[in-house]
């Protein structure tokens, strides 16, 4: 009964034109927050699953690092218990910082030294610029940069025209500082290029060659990097694998190794977030504005309902649902108009990224379930207090009847 009350009342044009234009006005500022909502959701998911794909290709699902200190001692027996069903490969890992110089060029780098699995899980090879992903043995170690490292030693890695000296710290204490560095020759294969971060910081080799160089046991590792075949199971894994190798080590995933990262990037998201819904307040004003001046003008209709029996609770349902109904109309225009904002900027990349070192040259857009359903739901919350003032007051009017 009230939604039919409700219904009429939204459709049909006030006697006060004022009424209309800030009707109008109320369901246009919800319709532009909600797009602007759903868009700014859009795009940080869009961001979000570029960034994840690319730190994917170099970070493992898992990681195993030591509790303490920096090496950690695996047998062979141990690392064959990780290798679970479900385990796609394990990489045994030794990194550390290194100093590359090609004559009067030099760069810090983080050298990591993998075996020869890590061409198979990771997205490294995949991601190559130059060359091929080649990283020697350990008579012949071979070298793939980031871009921004051989752009620092000003080399064109594919070529392999001269060797770099590495020079990396021994795990041994020695007196003399010198006697502490240990002093190496290697080729260089190719590059990769995936971020920034990555590019101008890591440089990969044999683990072999690393590990003799700093003076490593048999079975001294600085990680075990791990894939697996179903990376959404990566917390039931890290558990199993933990209580498999025990407190002295720390088994972490992919989110765990870039907290910080996601963190600041859901941080963003829902700060901005709230900076829209505050637009969404503010349209609240001129529903409470309009409303007010909607029970007022239809006084004479509240008497009517009242005098033919109606309650305060239906009256306050029908000016409640009608500020309901202006905040679906305007949240249903929004959706509708982001909707198509995102299809057309998925189809044809209209609008641009400029100025920027980016990897790609527009803005990604990737639409979910769950932020329809928020935005939905936030204008909902905010019509309904808002219309509860209005409604409440058209519910205790004064009841006169005239004879």
């Amino acid at each position: 009964m009230y939604l039919k009350f409700a219904w009429r009342y939204f459709k049909a044009k006030k006697s006060t034109n004022a009424i209309n234009i800030i009707s109008w006005v109320t369901l246009g500022v919800i319709a532009f927050s909600t797009m602007c909502q759903v868009l700014v959701l859009s795009v940080f998911n869009g961001f979000e699953g570029l960034v994840k794909s690319l730190y994917s290709n170099f970070y493992s699902d898992l990681k195993v690092l030591p509790a303490e200190g920096k090496t950690v001692l695996l047998s062979p027996e141990l690392i064959n218990k990780i290798r679970l069903p479900g385990v796609k490969g394990v990489v045994k890992i030794a990194e550390e910082k290194a100093l590359l110089k090609n004559g009067d060029k030099q760069s810090i780098v983080f050298l990591k030294g993998v075996d020869d699995n890590y061409a198979k899980i990771s997205g490294v090879p995949r991601s190559m610029y130059r060359g091929n992903f080649d990283i020697g043995t350990v008579d012949n170690p071979k070298l793939v940069l980031g871009v921004g490292i051989e752009s620092a030693l000003d080399i064109e890695s594919e070529k392999d025209l001269f060797p770099l000296t590495v020079f990396l710290p021994k795990k041994t204490s020695q007196t003399n500082p010198l006697a502490a560095l240990s002093e190496g020759n290697a080729t260089t294969s190719g590059s990769f290029a995936i971020q920034q971060e990555f590019d101008n910081k890591y440089a990969i080799t044999n683990i072999g060659f690393v590990k003799q160089q700093m003076n490593y046991a048999p079975d001294e590792y600085s990680a075990l990097e791990i894939s697996l075949a179903n990376p959404d199971q990566s917390d039931l894994f890290a558990k199993q694998i933990q209580n498999i190798l025990g407190k002295k080590y720390k088994v972490v995933t992919k989110y765990q190794q870039n907290a910080s990262l996601y963190r600041s990037m859901r941080l963003e998201k829902w700060i901005i977030y709230a900076i829209l819904t505050l637009i969404l307040i503010i349209a609240a004003f001129n529903m409470v504005g309009a409303l007010t001046m909607l029970v007022l003008e239809k006084r004479k209709d509240i008497n009517v309902l009242q005098s033919l029996g109606a309650n305060n609770r239906l009256i306050k349902k029908i000016f409640l649902s009608e500020g309901i109904l202006l905040a679906i109309a305007g949240a249903a225009t929004g959706i509708v108009m982001a909707i198509l904002i995102c299809i057309v900027q998925v189809k044809f990349k209209i609008i641009k990224l400029y100025g920027t070192s980016f990897l790609i040259d527009y803005f990604p857009v990737k639409m979910q379930v769950s932020d329809f359903i928020l935005v939905t739901f936030t204008a909902f919350v905010i019509a309904y207090a808002a219309s509860w003032f209005p409604a409440n007051k058209a519910s205790h009017q004064n009841f006169t009847l005239k004879t």
